[in-house]
């Protein structure tokens, strides 16, 4: 499927195209300055669709991944692609009549990795199979938000730290039949116990601003009281989410999206009922840290 070269085509934002596309783009020739240029693209136009892969070409993939950046497995190994752990699946499709996996991941709005100290750089997916009905990613750009914040809500946001958890959305796993919740919770605390960051960030590399909490992951402004700050990030969610901020991004076969998730939280679709969905998922760290001090 994949057309190739030396020199990809790379079409930058404009009318009717709102995210960077890449053309003929050999995945497993991606040498160092080419990496310098598809990584900034993502951290100054936040989103990159490289189209015309071949899905089935795993080591390829993961071949691209290594060139942009370190990837980073997933903390829980049911996750894992079965000869791949760096490949995070998001499947209902069984492999070789085994479940692999895990169905319906990322359907709130949510930053990757917000609940560790260190969050992803890059989120890398590319879908294997993909429903007959509509499928798409949704983006909102937090720089924007930021900007558009009303002064008085980003007045009583600004210095603040929120922490961000993600028990809530662990996914109960054959082993834990018979379990307390209270066991599962506490399990899941000891490999991720949550994590403090700025409710507003600065990109290391760019030295853009952007709102930095989700309705997924962000769970409480620190030193507020639990009212005051859940009335606080209600609000904040409910202006975030308004439609006019949102991108929904299509899926087409052989494309491979990836994304600076320092700058944008991100909502996957629901899969219809009875529709096989199949994805593969790589998290990236690159050499910087999250936030400019």
């Amino acid at each position: 499927m994949a057309t190739t070269s030396s020199q990809p085509d790379i079409r930058l934002p404009g009318p009717g195209r709102p995210i960077v596309e890449v053309d003929g783009l050999d995945l497993r020739a991606v040498g160092p300055e080419l990496a310098a240029t598809l990584r900034r693209l993502a951290y100054e136009h936040q989103i990159v669709a490289v189209h015309g892969q071949d899905p089935e070409d795993v080591d390829a993939y993961l071949a691209f991944a290594r060139a942009l950046g370190t990837p980073e497995p997933y903390f829980q190994a049911h996750y894992h692609h079965p000869e791949h752990p760096e490949v995070f699946v998001s499947s209902n499709v069984p492999l070789d009549g085994k479940k692999v996996g895990v169905a319906g991941t990322g359907r709130m709005w949510h930053c990757d990795y917000s609940f560790f100290e260190r969050p992803l750089a890059f989120t890398m997916i590319r879908p294997i199979v993909l429903p007959r009905a509509h499928r798409e990613t949704l983006f909102i750009d937090m720089r924007r938000v930021l900007d558009e914040l009303p002064d008085a809500l980003r007045g009583r946001i600004e210095g603040r730290r929120c922490l961000h958890d993600a028990w809530d959305y662990y996914k109960v796993q054959p082993k834990d039949i018979d379990r307390a919740i209270r066991e599962l919770i506490d399990e899941w605390h000891e490999a991720a116990p949550g994590a403090v960051h700025p409710a507003i960030v600065t990109h290391p590399a760019t030295g853009q601003r952007n709102l930095f909490v989700s309705r997924g992951f962000t769970k409480r402004v620190v030193d507020l009281p639990e009212e005051e700050s859940d009335a606080l990030l209600e609000e904040l969610f409910d202006f975030c989410e308004q439609e006019r901020f949102v991108h929904h991004q299509p899926w087409a076969e052989g494309d491979i999206l990836y994304w600076d998730n320092r700058s944008l939280i991100h909502h996957a679709s629901t899969v219809p009922k009875g529709e096989s969905s199949c994805s593969f998922r790589i998290s990236l760290y690159d050499d910087l840290p999250f936030s400019r001090a």
